[in-house]
């Protein structure tokens, strides 16, 4: 009796066993899917690298944080349009502070020069640029390009009379990274808005 109730019973447990297995094998690919995650800093990047160095780029995003590999392109707009700003702001007070310590009148006069295109021009454009970028006002944002990048190109050249020393070697780092940093914004607003 016990044999002719086990054999339903296991032909029973087989074929739910059969099923199970089929069921995980049909959920399989969509579980490695959900697993296999997209570095979008590299995406972006990419997208990006005919305007800016790749390494400086994926660096610069990552530096943000965590949450930089997996956000999407407008997101890492935002953020370069954020590390931009920030270090405008820095190249401001920095130019600001050595203008008030420089005797030589060429290098105090680039420098004031300097710390005016910063604070007057590239800084606040890339605020509000970031701002109409963020609500997606493509039609308010774009005019502000011309702005953004004005400060590190204008700082240069005023700063181009004056004698070679250590701020003047200073600001030009400052300049080369303010120019990548507000490049790269310029060039995701670019991408951002194409993409409608």
């Amino acid at each position: 009796m016990t044999s002719s109730c086990s054999a339903p019973l296991l032909a029973a447990l087989l074929v739910l066993t059969l099923l199970a297995a089929a069921q995980v094998q049909a959920a399989a690919p969509s579980l490695a899917a959900a697993t296999h995650v997209v570095d979008t800093v590299s995406d972006s990047c990419d997208a990006i690298r005919d305007f800016v160095d790749y390494a400086f780029c994926a660096a610069a995003l990552r530096s943000s944080g965590p949450g930089a590999s997996t956000a999407d392109r407008h997101a890492h707009l935002l953020i370069a349009a954020d590390l931009a700003a920030a270090r405008g702001a820095s190249a401001r007070d920095a130019a600001d502070a050595m203008a008030r310590a420089e005797r030589d009148p060429a290098a105090r006069d680039g420098m004031e020069a300097c710390a005016i295109l910063y604070g007057a021009t590239s800084v606040p454009a890339l605020r509000f640029m970031r701002g109409y970028a963020a609500a997606r006002a493509w039609d308010r944002a774009r005019p502000l390009l011309a702005l953004t990048g004005q400060a590190g190109i204008g700082c240069d050249a005023a700063l181009g009379g004056a004698p070679e020393g250590e701020d003047k070697g200073r600001m030009a780092k400052a300049n080369r990274e303010f120019d990548q940093l507000s490049t790269m914004a310029t060039a995701l607003l670019n991408k951002v808005d194409s993409r409608g």
